[in-house]
């Protein structure tokens, strides 16, 4: 049971001198890897770990301790969704193309517009902050989805996520999303990518001059990250300049590539080459490239991965809804390449996606012990603090950010518990995450954030996506109404016949 004294504690601020965290159990940092502390003790002080092990013998000011609990590194989500999940929509409503998935032609000629105004697009980032912290993500890097946008993200909405990750307390590393090219839709099933270069260049100079102003507010948590759209929307020029300019920046590039056959037969059609193939014949892969999914990664893409230091970003549960995965996570390892782990969907359940990654490597390699859960939790950790080029986050030590998620283990539904490590990824939900701090801030609190009342918030998500929804005819393959383009799991029986209800 938590002790009194963490209910003194201030949600939303960092405590005034050494605060010591203890529970049944921590996961701390020693000689180059993750251990478990029975019975472990960590300290902190003014944003920084002080100590982590089994037993602190200096002063503190206040002592909390978690009981039966795991204190653990913050999760660390490399593609954390940041607007409302429309890929659900078409979970159970096939073809994608034919559900507002791809701009048709006469979307196209119409105009393109924004379907969100800065308000939502502002409030569904900070709604998507609070649920990465519920979940227990200390780190995100934010992803959206351009099909309903006008062309790209906007530095304002960008400006408005920066401001929300440092009152929620959270480190980001973000900037909006760019692209010089489409997909649009020609007829059913004929996809063609459409070409903007100059709209392309433009967006990768807004997103070099959020970074500029951004860089290192609010006490550290904002740090640039440049966001390149996919592989087949962009030109190479665009790319070639953005590789150039994260060298100037110091920051790394997230770029989604081999991810599925709409892009692999895209990048044949226009450069006879897979993604990773093309920008390796160019240069362009290199320790600063984050490349989510590799779903699609052929075997000398993934040899262009281990040899160029290119990170995978794993998001095993989004890919696995869709029917593919990651082949494999286990051989990814084997041959050297840094992976990452990443939600890209709602919820942002990191522990779900541990699991999944585990079940769909064990399918792929058709072995039970290609993987243990500590391999998904090392990339929830270490993997994404490397990806991002961090050594101060994704572990507990001495010297390193204090961004701690406090993970229940006695919940109910998670029985029997085994090591806390394997009972967190075989039976653990975001939902036993009971508290969070970032850089010594406590953050999140019992489901409870500071100042923003996520209650209230998932009433207002939900009426923005509704509206959005209803946009959807107006940007559908022949415009069908709603119903026709969404259907529910079951028909619905509306007729009441002539009983009196």
């Amino acid at each position: 049971m938590t002790s009194h004294a963490l209910h003194t504690l201030t949600l939303g601020e960092r405590p005034a001198g050494r605060t010591l965290l203890t529970a049944d159990w921590l996961l701390a940092w020693r000689e180059g890897g993750h251990r478990l502390v029975p019975g472990g003790e960590m300290v902190m002080e003014d944003g920084a770990v002080i100590y982590a092990g089994p037993c602190f013998r200096g002063e503190v000011a206040r002592r909390i301790d978690f009981g039966a609990a795991l204190i653990s590194p913050g999760l660390i989500d490399l593609d954390a969704l940041s607007d409302l999940d429309t890929y659900t929509l078409v979970l159970d409503n096939q073809p994608g193309w034919a559900r507002g998935r791809i701009w048709p032609r006469s979307y196209v000629e119409r105009g393109p517009y924004e379907m969100y105004s800065q308000e939502e697009l502002a409030f569904q980032k900070k709604f998507a902050f609070g649920l990465q912290l519920l979940n227990g993500v200390t780190t995100a890097a934010p992803v959206a989805s351009l099909y309903y946008r006008e062309w790209a993200e906007t530095v304002a909405e960008f400006d408005a996520a920066a401001d929300a990750a440092g009152e929620l307390g959270l480190r980001v590393f973000l900037s909006p999303a760019y692209r010089s090219g489409g997909i649009v839709l020609e007829a059913p099933g004929k996809m063609v990518p459409v070409f903007d270069e100059a709209r392309g260049l433009a967006g990768l100079n807004d997103a070099i001059s959020f970074i500029e102003r951004q860089q290192g507010r609010h006490g550290g948590l904002v740090n640039g990250m440049l966001a390149p759209d996919r592989v087949e929307t962009c030109t190479l020029e665009l790319l070639q300049r953005t590789m150039a300019a994260a060298g100037d920046l110091d920051c790394q590039v997230r770029l989604h590539m081999a991810q599925g056959p709409a892009e692999l037969e895209t990048m044949r059609a226009l450069h006879g080459a897979t993604g990773p193939g093309w920008m390796a014949s160019h240069g362009l892969l290199g320790e600063r490239l984050i490349a989510p999914h590799a779903t699609y990664a052929t075997d000398e893409d993934l040899r262009l991965y281990a040899i160029n230091g290119v990170s995978i970003a794993h998001s095993p549960m989004v890919s696995a809804r869709m029917g593919s995965v990651l082949n494999s996570f286990a051989l990814c390892r084997r041959l050297g390449i840094n992976i990452g782990m990443a939600t890209d969907t709602a919820p942002p359940d990191m522990l779900m996606n541990l699991l999944m990654g585990l079940v769909t490597c064990r399918i792929s390699e058709k072995k039970s012990d290609a993987v243990l859960s500590a391999d998904l939790f090392n990339a929830a950790t270490l993997g994404g603090a490397k990806a991002l080029g961090r050594t101060d986050i994704g572990r507990l030590c001495s010297g390193t950010r204090a961004d701690v998620a406090v993970f229940r283990l006695d919940d109910l539904y998670m029985t029997p518990s085994v090591d806390p490590i394997t009972t967190l990824v075989l039976g653990g939900s975001g939902k036993v995450t009971q508290a969070v701090f970032v850089d010594g801030r406590i953050s999140m609190l019992e489901g409870k954030l500071s100042g923003f009342d996520m209650h209230a918030a998932r009433k207002q998500a939900q009426s923005q996506f509704e509206g959005l929804l209803a946009k959807y005819p107006e940007r559908s393959w022949e415009h069908p109404p709603v119903e026709a383009l969404f259907s529910p799991g079951y028909s619905l029986w509306t007729d009441k016949g002539d009983k009196e209800c």
